[in-house]
């Protein structure tokens, strides 16, 4: 397996993983709306949802800031 294979396997898993990873995302966002925008009258649960939602937007942020990173990272190590 040469440098392209390499190069071609990181892009691979990393675009996997990355697609796995924001569909989590939308999943805990969804389900944190869902949850918090039900009609139950118990504080506690609503704010669990809100935990989802502030939970998955940092975890888009560094979803984001991950998937860049990696691209960069192949970017180069093709370049070589």
């Amino acid at each position: 397996m040469g440098g392209a294979g390499i190069v071609s396997l990181i892009n691979t898993i990393t675009g996997d993983v990355t697609t796995a990873a924001w569909a989590l995302f939308i999943l805990a966002w969804a389900s944190g709306w869902a949850i918090r925008g039900s009609p139950i009258p118990i504080f506690k649960v609503k704010r669990t949802g809100q935990d989802f939602i502030e939970d998955a937007v940092l975890a888009a942020f560094w979803i984001a800031i991950g998937s860049t990173v990696f691209s960069f990272i192949s970017y180069i190590a093709g370049q070589v």
